[in-house]
């Protein structure tokens, strides 16, 4: 199948929209050019470039079809927009019945006209996420847009952007590109084909494929790291990043100087990554190494020389604003810096940071008293939790929140408890990140988490399907990872019911209510915050439960089964749901355990219809009406199986509640086989409708099994 490159050449485009903008071509060529195109093309991309490889069918013939148009004497109107809606003339319609029928013949699309015709329109509205004008024209691009290479079947297939009065600078395509704008000038060089395209650009010192730019810095690396008997810190961010600024990569190291070596680890690699792009390396130990790496643009003459020292120059300028900062942090204990946590804005509605400081140090006591963690360290590293926000250091390095917190509280001589707890309340930030185990660290973090889900959620601040602008799926997600990753038994409806704090009463109380809670004892307070914020606890909550079923989701666990036992009975204890939730599955993995699930739906399935006749069927069963060996059997086996599941369930031994009542099914498949429900007798069938009433509600107080998929 023949061959199709398209290549938009332009001056340096953002490493950052590189990746998807080249997939929104490829993208777009699939969906202008069918039915010629059938595949995507391949992406490929780099600093000055976005390009697409694929293949495309030279011709097309479309079949012949018919359009039914317009009534016979519908007025002229709609007949005129359906000829305009189809582009075609009166004399093509034809007459059947009672409509007019425009026939149109079927034709061959040729692949050139075709591309010609799709991809100005396509280019014009191309959805950079930022964009710019030059000059008088119309035309948006990422940045000036100097060429754009357009091959067919080693043909050039030729069009113009300009789209009326606008004439975007002239700009066509053609089958020119160029090659590196240093070792090789702007001199553009003939493609015809993509294997003339991707050698012609190796020969001039561009390696189109990200793929193997990638390749290329990491081991060239890794390579000189290793020859100096050291290792590079893995950033496969920053790896994707220079992969997006070089496109002639060559790896060089330089050294850092030894006055700087006393500095945090995480302050050097930060300045390195965040200001000059470079990798960091360390020694076998672990510890920061006086070395880094960068990746040049160019071939250096003299091997690099020139180049390292220049960027060596520029490291020690960086590591010396980072050494004023550190030094000038130093010379402050972190309560120095609270007062200006006043004065910056967490949230429009939700006050300051200081005021939240003074929120989580209240939380930080009840969970710590929850589980166990030392109440006055977790209260010490909640006031001081948020101080380094106001220090220098994280002024100029936001990533560095937290950490130099840390760093900071040893320094003034804090319990390592604390200072750790400071260090680590911040996370998870991700997936891959680890949670805090440590009690006063788990308190801390959970208390800055759960203060950010209930705040928010009384503000009306709560995430929508298209956009989280204050992480709050990361938080939940934090709470669920720290809770079972530690295997906590937390209540959490008391935790988020303590997070509402007299700050926010103040804040969203109507005045009424307002004025009582003011006014109140601490019973009234109690019973107003009770009332209004019920929908924020009920909310938060279920977000929670939410992410929990989407975590599962993601893990391949039976998140079904996590939604039944949440229905049975909500609890607000995770580790306690999950638990019971691995016992069911244990239950239903057995053959018991899968028939009386089966025999459970047709019992409720019964219920739902018969109940829609005469319903609901609830009620005391009447042992009299019980004639049948199988019905008395059966109510006898749910009346014992109930008190014995009751039972495990307040003892908390779900693996025995759960296989108690897989001991329904024996019973339960001797009612079905011989017992008929719906029984002439109207009080018969009364009576046994109520004993699969009986039977659905024992087994509900374990799990809503109508939840349980399968």
């Amino acid at each position: 199948m023949p061959e199709l490159l398209i290549e938009l050449f332009s001056e340096e485009i953002p490493a950052r929209m590189q990746a998807r903008a080249a997939e929104e071509l490829c993208a777009g060529l699939l969906k202008a050019l069918a039915p010629l195109m059938t595949v995507a093309p391949k992406p490929l991309y780099g600093p000055r470039r976005i390009a697409a490889l694929g293949e495309m069918a030279a011709r097309a013939e479309t079949a012949a079809k018919e359009e039914r148009g317009p009534r016979i004497g519908a007025p002229e109107a709609a007949l005129e927009g359906f000829l305009r809606k189809h582009g075609a003339a009166r004399e093509a319609l034809a007459q059947e019945g009672q409509f007019w029928v425009l026939k149109k013949p079927g034709e061959a699309i040729e692949a050139p006209a075709l591309i010609a015709a799709k991809l100005p329109a396509l280019l014009r509205g191309f959805p950079w996420p930022k964009s710019m004008r030059w000059g008088e024209s119309g035309f948006t691009w990422v940045r000036p847009l100097q060429r754009i290479l357009c091959v067919f079947d080693r043909q050039p297939v030729r069009f113009a952007l300009a789209e009326g009065e606008d004439a975007v600078h002239g700009l066509a395509s053609d089958a020119l590109t160029e090659g590196h704008r240093i070792l090789h000038g702007t001199a553009p060089f003939a493609v015809r084909g993509v294997v003339e395209y991707l050698a012609g650009l190796r020969e001039r010192c561009v390696i189109a494929d990200p793929a193997e730019r990638e390749k290329l810095i990491e081991s060239g690396v890794a390579r000189l790291a290793a020859a100096e008997g050291l290792e590079v810190v893995p950033d496969r961010g920053l790896l994707s990043e220079v992969a997006g600024l070089v496109e002639w990569p060559v790896p060089l190291l330089g050294r850092i100087d030894d006055a700087f070596m006393d500095l945090p680890a995480e302050v050097m690699r930060t300045s390195m990554r965040v200001n000059q792009r470079y990798f960091a390396l360390r020694l076998p130990d672990g510890r920061p190494a006086p070395r880094f790496a960068l990746v040049a643009n160019i071939t250096p003459q003299d091997g690099g020389a020139a180049v390292i020292a220049g960027n060596e120059k520029v490291l020690r300028a960086r590591l010396a604003d980072a050494r004023f900062f550190w030094d000038l942090d130093r010379k402050h204990r972190l309560e120095e810096f609270l007062p200006k946590l006043e004065s910056v804005v967490f949230h429009a509605k939700l006050g300051t940071q200081g005021e939240r400081v003074r929120r989580l140090e209240k939380l930080a006591e009840v969970i710590a008293t929850a589980i166990g963690a030392d109440v006055g360290h977790a209260m010490r590293a909640a006031k001081l939790c948020k101080a380094d926000l106001a220090s220098g250091m994280v002024g100029e390095f936001p990533e560095l929140q937290g950490m130099m917190g840390r760093y900071y509280a040893l320094h003034q001589g804090e319990p390592a408890e604390v200072a750790e707890a400071i260090g680590a309340h911040y996370r998870p930030l991700g997936p891959g990140d680890a949670v805090p185990a440590e009690p006063v660290a788990v308190a801390v973090a959970l208390a800055d988490k759960l203060d950010q889900l209930v705040w928010f959620f009384a503000a009306d601040e709560k995430p929508t399907g298209s956009g989280d602008p204050y992480a709050l799926r990361r938080a939940a997600l934090g709470v669920i990872r720290i809770l079972r990753e530690n295997g906590l038994r937390l209540g959490l409806r008391g935790v988020v019911t303590a997070a509402l704090q007299a700050e926010l009463c103040e804040r969203f109380l109507t005045p009424d209510a307002l004025h009582d809670f003011m006014l109140g004892d601490e019973a009234v307070k109690r019973q107003v915050v009770e009332i209004f914020f019920r929908p924020t606890v009920i909310g938060v909550l279920d977000f929670l439960a939410e992410r929990l079923r989407v975590q599962l989701r993601a893990e391949g666990a039976r998140h079904d089964l996590v939604a039944a036992i949440f229905g049975a009975a909500p609890d607000d204890d995770l580790v306690r749901l999950l638990a019971r939730a691995d016992a069911l599955e244990k239950m239903l993995a057995t053959p018991d355990g899968a028939n009386l699930l089966a025999a459970y739906k047709r019992a409720a399935n019964i219920l739902r219809i018969e109940n829609r006749k005469d319903g609901p069927h609830a009620g005391a069963v009447d042992p009299g009406l019980l004639t049948l060996p199988a019905e008395i059997a059966l109510a006898e086996a749910v009346e014992r199986k109930a008190g014995e599941v009751a039972s495990g369930l307040a003892k908390e031994e779900f693996l025995a509640a759960m296989f108690a009542l897989a001991e329904l099914r024996a019973p339960l498949d001797a009612f079905f086989e011989s017992v008929t429900v719906n029984d002439p007798n109207p009080e018969l069938r009364t009576n046994r409708l109520r004993l699969l009433a009986r039977l659905t509600a024992a087994m509900d107080q374990v799990a809503e099994f109508a939840k349980v998929e399968g």
